[in-house]
């Protein structure tokens, strides 16, 4: 097993933990790490988690759309930022 595989379950059991403490079912919690991806999503909904402290699952599932919406927005702008230099290497490179 690869330090990334150990982190990333390490952060999802951490993540399943803090669901489970708020009185909620363990599934909701797998679901929702599998859902974010990431260790570092997972432990921003932890953050949130230990934060706000919401009982309601369907909060929970709304901060984790915010989260993966603000991962998507971020991943367009680095691709958007990516395109642009490369457009701007092509018109230095022309003539």
């Amino acid at each position: 097993m690869t330090d990334v595989q150990r982190e990333w379950i390490k952060t999802k059991d951490s993540l399943v933990s803090d669901i489970a403490d708020l009185g909620l079912p363990k599934e909701l919690g797998e679901l929702i790490a599998k859902q974010l991806g990431s260790p570092k999503a997972m432990q921003r909904m932890s953050a949130y988690l230990h934060n706000v402290r919401p009982h309601d699952a369907n909060e929970i599932v709304d901060e984790m759309l915010a989260i993966q919406s603000d991962i998507d927005r971020w991943k367009d702008k680095k691709a958007s930022q990516e395109a642009n230099a490369k457009y701007n290497e092509w018109l230095n490179n022309r003539g």
